[in-house]
């Protein structure tokens, strides 16, 4: 039997993770509830006219997830800048990164067996920041219907242009919806990869989102990030 030598590698705090976990739960939370707003009488066809389950409540329990996804989103951006290493965009600038793209994609399309090592897979990177984006589209069309009720108070003046922007409500409601769809497409890739990963590749892509660390038997390729040897 071969030893197999592993180090371990604190790479996510506690800051990260926590913030992780939250948008997960607001995400599932808000493209469910969304549904129900949208084809409000699958409510109405299960439950009675006055259950607690009505249109009404979820759109209040909508609401409540957006503003805690919006809150933890700014928290998450407050959390980079008091630790650096939980880094929110790619070193696109750093010409080693797009070695290290075409090296995971080569192994993705099946023309390499394996792929070297990384603490930070360079396209799942990319990846997280088509999330923000999207999370960010969300927002701010989201907030410009919410605040239509109110288009002279603070949340009007701040959103309202939204709608303009894009041409009316209705337009609003469409993007808001399909860039819904599109987090949730993108959420079901990012599940199934973290777990091939886990454990197909011995990357502790699920674990270290739990315990912060990964632990690896080679030496990933990026690991001069944490030491800063490799800006």
């Amino acid at each position: 039997m071969k030893e197999v030598t592993r180090k371990v590698y604190y790479l996510f705090s506690p800051w990260l993770r926590i913030f992780h976990w939250i948008m997960a739960a607001c995400i599932v939370t808000l493209f469910f509830t969304g549904l129900v707003i949208t084809i409000p009488w699958i409510i109405f066809a299960s439950e009675p006219t006055f259950s607690g389950m009505t249109v009404d409540n979820i759109r209040n329990i909508h609401f409540v997830a957006a503003y805690i996804l919006s809150a933890a989103f700014i928290m998450r951006i407050y959390g980079f800048i008091v630790n650096p290493g939980d880094r929110l965009f790619s070193h696109v600038w750093k010409g080693y990164f797009y070695k290290n793209v075409v090296d995971v994609a080569l192994h993705y399309m099946f023309l390499k067996h394996e792929h070297a090592s990384y603490l930070r897979n360079p396209i799942a990177r990319c990846s997280y920041t088509l999330l923000y984006v999207l999370a960010i589209i969300e927002v701010f069309t989201g907030f410009a219907m919410y605040y239509m009720t109110n288009p002279n108070g603070i949340g009007g003046v701040l959103f309202g242009w939204v709608i303009t922007l894009v041409g009316g409500e209705y337009m609003a409601h469409l993007i808001h919806h399909y860039v819904a769809w599109a987090i949730m497409l993108f959420a079901i890739g990012h599940i199934y990869m973290v777990i091939r990963a886990e454990f197909m590749e011995g990357e502790s892509e699920v674990s270290s989102m739990f315990a912060g660390s990964k632990i690896l038997a080679h030496e990933p390729r990026d690991a001069g990030h944490l030491d800063g040897t490799l800006e």
